[in-house]
């Protein structure tokens, strides 16, 4: 009890405090500037990397173009009448108004502030046009928004009216076929050569004639109106949209007109949808969870689609889209992390050094104090004092700069070096007091000078064998589980089961550097044994001087982690450059590529002739490329992209760029009788080699086709399906080349002035898009950031560990110099000391960080940022990890002469009475 009752509160003595605060205020200042530096990264980039989330997602969504759109369907009303006839409905564009208002009502707050307003699309069945040489189609489409339809001028004719005048009128089943008036675009009208007053000669499926009527000829007002873009052959005819080798037409329905239409088809052939399109920049990260919970419910409670009732039927890919924005956002996040971590680690290590400099300066005076009776807590309360104040004041600078240049903050990075920096220096400190004061003498015992260092060899193999048990159990977490979120709500901010893998690289390379570090001391000593038989006394000095600073671990863990992290961050760095370089001859093919629009397309082989001989072009391959053609595998329809080019020609192609080869195209010869050969890719095994399609035709038999092998990725597709030309022309379907791949210096000049109605897409502009993504850009400066800050705590970690052993160093060659030492030779025995760990962190480090990179960056799925099918090749910068290594021994070589002149006035007198 009375133990208890004389319990007192530690004393600071605050004249001490600041005492010790103004000798030491470099070492302290500078352990403020490493907190306050590291702060402001670890603060800033998780907010940064929000922001980053924010414009990915946006920037996701508009590269889908119309997958994201939210589709909601519902069937008409019966028009039956009373004679059992059909009723022509007056009412129609105000029931299209009413279903649109419904649909948004049934969207919900959360996604309707997501969607723009709401565009209402009645479409008809595609039609084949009668007479002319090639396959065409037309379609009627009605178009309606909050305002109406899109604003057109009518340059020829007038605006679609009702067929008959009359509102009700009955119709018979299976009568003479219905006029309905429609509007042609400039571009159908010039392409049909067809005008006001003129019809449109169609037929439906069944073989049933179809009376369409053209009213006027329009120009759109604003050809950007989002309206058009829902049904693009409504502006311009469009290839390829009706099966290959076809192209459709559009025809405008108007509110007079729409009526009319309804009696032209079958009850349930005309369709009416209402197209949500998303907001992009009314998404953020945070609403994707919500937003795609709400698409997936919507989807989930649609009417069944045999029933003939007006209930609402939704479709949309926009939760598809926002589950891989979200999937990237959480890799960078991962990514990031792994980073951050490498990061933290050397920052702890650094800031070890700097708290073990400072004990080594304060120790005679933490010593004097104990002896003159200070107590142990006050001590370290004193030295807690003075570390929280510092270490706490230099976070929060760190932080107020990570505010003012981020949109936010984030503190919990920045805890691990807050409690580094203001525990290790009064751990230590306390240690040292308490050594200063202990009355335990070395036992005379040799067995029990064993056991005492045997108990301490045991607790250090204890600390490096759970250090490596730690590495390993993060190294099978980080390939077993991944980085990712386990649950597809998983959001960017890293939880609790990601902390081991996110740390296999920091632990690794802790785990690397402790192998060194068991190895450095035996190195050396064998260095020692064969310089004590050499008649050379600097190598003797300089290697018993290695010899006896070779178990300090901090330092060489310091230097190996340092540069470990630095070459791990190259090499991410790196592989994610080369990966978007390989992404970018993916999509495009080729150097630049020219898709050409439908009413060129017989200017196509012209024009690639005119392309191959301007200057600086080496190849011109050209191609019938079709997105979602109709393919089929036995009853199954595929909608791979099915590219028709002359095989030799396209696998020369292959061979003179980095694109990976495809030997498998020289089975694509004229086949003769018998089944076309073509390669196939699939992403779900749907197409494989052996399998038997059918390539479907409009008005003609099916073309059957055997895939003979796999197909190389064309334009990035996962489904292809390629045919060499020859081959189907044979079989009797003749290809309208559409796509010129083009390499050389002078493509993209070449592509540029084609002089054509044609998309350019360039090689170098690609990868400078895919460059500037938000995520890639994120990473990819992270990356870059976190090498030179790495870089530069290894050489402060050097100065430090140098600035640390300077004093015992310069002492023990100042006394040698009184045997006939010369300076030259001292600096030469300084350097002999100071060199073995820093060249075994020279070495070992790039190639510790190396050999983790191999390990760790399929796991890290860099392929989600780059853009390729596949997990990007690790590419070891060799030439960035080489000036690592150089950096490093310069600064070695520079810390002795700096030394040297910093002691150059050290008095013998004063060195030889130091430690008596």
């Amino acid at each position: 009890m009375n133990r208890w009752l004389t319990r007192r509160w530690p004393v600071p003595h605050w004249p001490s405090i600041r005492g010790r605060g103004r000798a030491d205020a470099g070492p302290l200042l500078l352990t403020a500037a490493v907190i306050a530096a590291v702060a402001l990264l670890a603060g800033a980039v998780p907010a940064l990397l929000r922001t980053a989330a924010d414009n990915a997602v946006q920037d996701t969504v508009r590269r889908a173009g119309h997958d994201p759109n939210v589709l909601v369907h519902a069937n008409w009303e019966r028009d039956d009448g009373p004679t059992g006839g059909r009723i022509r409905i007056p009412r129609l564009p105000e029931d299209i108004d009413d279903f649109r208002a419904r649909a948004t009502y049934a969207l919900g707050p959360e996604l309707d502030a997501a969607l723009r307003p709401p565009i209402a699309v009645v479409n008809g069945p595609s039609l084949s046009i009668t007479g002319g040489t090639e396959p065409r189609t037309v379609q009627l489409i009605y178009l309606a928004g909050d305002r109406g339809g899109p604003d057109v001028t009518w340059i020829a004719g007038s605006a679609p009216g009702p067929a008959v005048p009359g509102r009700s009128i009955e119709i018979p089943y299976n009568g003479p076929p219905w006029p309905v008036q429609v509007g042609l675009s400039e571009a159908d009208a010039a392409a049909l050569d067809l005008g006001p007053g003129d019809r449109i000669p169609a037929r439906d499926g069944q073989g049933r004639d179809k009376d369409i009527r053209i009213s006027g000829i329009y120009r759109p007002a604003d050809s950007a109106d989002p309206a058009w873009q829902l049904a693009p052959a409504l502006l311009r005819p469009v290839p390829g949209a009706d099966g290959v080798g076809t192209t459709r037409y559009a025809g405008l329905l108007s509110r007079e007109s729409l009526p009319d239409a309804r009696l032209a088809f079958d009850d349930d052939q005309l369709r009416r949808t209402v197209h949500f399109a998303p907001e992009p920049d009314a998404l953020t990260w945070a609403a994707t969870a919500p937003l795609v919970s709400q698409v997936v419910k919507l989807k989930a409670t649609s009417g069944p689609s045999g029933v003939r009732d007006d209930s609402l039927r939704w479709e949309s890919q926009l939760d598809a889209v926002l589950r891989d924005a979200r999937t990237q956002v959480s890799a960078a996040s991962a990514q990031a992390a792994v980073l951050l971590a490498g990061i933290l680690a050397a920052t702890v290590l650094v800031l070890l050094l700097a708290a073990e400099l400072l004990v080594r300066r304060r120790t005679p005076a933490l010593s004097a104090a104990r002896q003159r009776g200070a107590a142990l807590p006050d001590v370290g309360a004193e030295l807690i004092i003075e570390s929280a104040v510092v270490s706490l004041s230099a976070a929060a600078a760190g932080l107020a700069l990570a505010r003012a240049v981020a949109p936010g903050v984030s503190w919990t990075w920045a805890v691990p070096v807050v409690l580094a920096g203001a525990v290790a220096g009064p751990t230590l400190g306390i240690l040292a007091a308490a050594r200063a004061s202990r009355d335990r003498r070395q036992p005379a015992n040799p067995g029990a000078r064993r056991w005492i260092l045997a108990t301490g060899q045991l607790r250090r193999a204890a600390v490096e064998v759970a250090v490596l048990l730690a590495a390993v159990a993060a190294f099978v977490t980080l390939h077993e589980r991944g980085l990712l979120p386990v649950a597809d709500g998983g959001a960017a901010e890293l939880t609790g089961d990601l902390v081991l893998p996110i740390s296999a690289v920091a632990v690794g390379v802790l785990a690397g550097a402790l192998v060194v570090l068991r190895l450095l001391p035996v190195g050396i000593r064998f260095a020692l044994r064969q310089a004590l038989r050499s008649r050379r006394p600097l190598a003797v000095f300089g290697a018993a001087r290695a010899a006896t600073t070779a178990g300090r671990a901090l330092p060489l863990l310091a230097l190996v982690g340092a540069t470990a992290l630095a070459s791990f961050a190259l090499v991410v760095g790196g592989t994610v450059a080369r990966g978007l370089a390989d992404g970018a001859w993916h999509t495009v093919g080729a150097d630049a590529r020219l898709d050409v629009g439908a009413d060129a397309e017989a200017a196509t082989p012209a024009l690639a002739e005119r392309i191959a001989a301007a200057p600086g072009v080496g190849q011109v391959v050209v191609a019938q490329v079709t997105d979602s053609a109709r393919v089929f595998a036995e009853s199954t329809l595929l909608t791979p992209r099915l590219v028709i080019v002359d095989a030799a020609a396209f696998q020369g192609l292959l061979a003179a760029t980095p694109l990976p080869d495809a030997p498998a195209l020289g089975r694509l010869s004229a086949p003769g009788p018998g089944d076309v050969p073509a390669l196939v890719r699939s992403s779900h095994g749907d197409l494989r080699a052996g399998t038997r399609l059918q390539l479907a035709r409009d008005d003609a038999p099916a073309i059957r086709l055997v895939a003979v092998g796999t197909a190389p990725s064309v334009g990035g597709a996962d489904d292809v399906v390629i045919v060499d030309a020859a081959a189907l022309a044979e079989a009797g379907l003749s290809a309208v080349p559409n796509t010129v791949w083009v390499t050389g210096p002078g493509a993209a000049r070449a592509v540029s002035d084609s002089g054509v109605a044609a998309d350019v897409v360039v090689r170098a502009d690609v990868q400078r898009a895919q460059r500037a993504a938000p995520l890639t850009a994120g990473i990819l400066r992270l990356a870059w950031t976190a090498a030179s800050v790495l870089l530069a705590l290894g050489l402060l970690g050097l100065a430090l560990a140098a600035a640390a052993g300077a004093p015992e160093r310069w002492q023990t060659l100042t006394r040698l110099r009184t045997l006939g030492l010369r300076p030259r030779d001292a600096r030469w025995v300084a350097a002999g000391e100071l060199l073995p760990p820093v060249v075994v962190a020279a070495i070992f480090g790039p190639l510790l960080g190396a050999l983790l990179a191999r390990l760790t960056l399929g796991p890290l799925e860099l392929r989600l940022l780059t853009g390729q099918a596949a997990d990007p090749a690790t590419v070891l910068p060799w030439g960035l990890l080489g000036l690592v290594s150089v950096a490093l021994l310069a600064a070695a070589g520079a810390v002795v002469p700096v030394e040297s002149a910093l002691r150059r006035r050290d008095r013998l007198s004063e060195v030889l009475r130091a430690g008596e």
